[in-house]
């Protein structure tokens, strides 16, 4: 093999992620209701296999062939009923890297409210909606909480193989996990995450 053979094995490749490893997209929809700004959440259906009952953003795993914002929007139609015409995408946001080897893009878009209507959402994946106004989440702060994230290494582990027969200091990760109540609802984990950075950015605060 010569640098001509690797360059032609390269051409055109899309770099992808080392190892096991899902990614999933979501819509982050902005509604204008009653004359403000509102954030959508989705109820997860209690039927679901994964996460029942839980609060959410709509979106999926991504699919072969589509792109981080085509999952989000197809996601969006097929959960809420909508038709294409009635959403908008704005930006990208951040994606978050979790550390069960899963990667999540968001995007933020907003939906005409006239175009949600309650009998059209999938009721196998979505329990209810809710909205939530944008001034609350801007103006009160999730609570905050800090775990680490050990590595699990069995004793099994073959260290003399690298030269380290006493062992070695496995790094370890620190992950955070907001939570907002507010108007009676519970968000939190990876939907409050995307929720808090995004204040952050419309704040002005993020980086």
């Amino acid at each position: 093999m010569n640098i001509g053979d690797i360059e032609k094995k390269l051409s055109g490749r899309a770099p992808g992620v080392i190892g096991k490893h899902s990614c999933y997209s979501v819509l982050v929809p902005l509604v204008e209701k009653d004359g403000e700004l509102n954030l959508l959440f989705e109820v997860r259906s209690y039927g679901m296999k994964r996460q029942p009952g839980e609060v959410c953003f709509p979106g999926g795993k991504i699919e072969a062939g589509e792109t981080e914002e085509q999952c989000a929007v197809r996601e969006t139609i097929e959960e809420l009923g909508v038709g294409r015409d009635a959403i908008r995408v704005i930006a990208q946001l951040d994606r978050v890297h979790t550390y069960s080897n899963s990667t999540l893009y968001s995007f933020l878009g907003t939906i005409e409210y006239d175009g949600l209507l309650h009998e059209k959402i999938n009721r196998k994946e979505v329990e209810s909606v809710f909205y939530l106004p944008l001034s609350e989440l801007l103006e009160n702060d999730p609570f905050v909480y800090k775990m680490e994230v050990l590595p699990d290494v069995g004793e099994d582990f073959p260290y003399e193989m690298i030269n380290f027969s006493e062992g070695y200091n496995w790094k370890k990760g620190i992950t955070e996990v907001p939570i907002y109540k507010l108007e009676g609802k519970i968000i939190w984990g990876l939907t409050a995450r995307i929720s808090h950075n995004l204040v952050k950015i419309l704040k002005g605060a993020d980086g």
